[in-house]
């Protein structure tokens, strides 16, 4: 069974866990939001990302697109590769590796 979790890990850090990707992305999207609702500057780790497909490069993508919202910044951390290399095809490693 896929499962992704994420959770703080720290003053405006955030630790993600499991799989990211189509079966996950609704629950994972929605439990980032409700985390990145404050704004500020977060980060977001992913190094226990484990899987990741197109739907999850696309949560990456809303969360950054609510925090900016909000008037804050968000940055990822150890983004794994296969989401790096979906991201690259769409034009979007930029996004997810900004500083």
């Amino acid at each position: 069974m896929d499962s992704f979790a994420i959770a703080p890990a720290g003053d405006s850090r955030l630790k993600a866990t499991g799989e990211l990707t189509f079966t996950t992305a609704a629950a994972g999207l929605r439990a980032g939001l409700d985390l990145l609702k404050a704004n500020g500057t977060w980060v977001v780790d992913l190094s226990g990302v484990t899987s990741g497909d197109s739907a999850g490069v696309a949560v990456l993508v809303e969360w950054i697109a609510a925090v900016r919202e909000s008037g804050g910044t968000l940055r990822y951390e150890n983004v794994p590769a296969q989401m790096l290399a979906i991201a690259r095809i769409a034009d979007l490693d930029e996004l997810l590796l900004s500083r």
